[in-house]
């Protein structure tokens, strides 16, 4: 019986730490969005840093990826940044990628 319950434990365990990790990854795939899309606003220094964390913080209105989607596309449609919706979809899975590797190798 015990056995079973450490199989439990250790299954609970890794979900927690996935979630976590999936959540770290999250965050900072929208910080490097948040500077790319700064840069294409013509944004630098402290003004690109605080667009980042605005988009970051757009990532707590609901589940998914389409409140941070929606932010930058909104930004760049007011500011008129040429980029389609594909590049900026493709863009997010990109620094996703980034974003995974640099938690791994931290």
């Amino acid at each position: 019986m015990s056995s079973m319950k450490d199989r439990e434990n250790a299954f609970e365990n890794k979900f927690a730490h996935d979630g976590a990790l999936k959540f770290k990854a999250e965050a900072r795939r929208n910080k490097l969005l948040g500077l790319w899309a700064a840069e294409l606003l013509g944004k630098s220094g402290e003004e690109a840093e605080a667009y980042a964390k605005a988009v970051v913080i757009a990532d707590f209105e609901e589940a998914g990826d389409e409140d941070v989607f929606r932010k930058v596309r909104g930004d760049f449609d007011a500011a008129g940044v040429a980029q389609s919706d594909h590049q900026l979809r493709r863009k997010m899975d990109e620094l996703m990628a980034v974003a995974v590797e640099q938690i791994q190798n931290s």
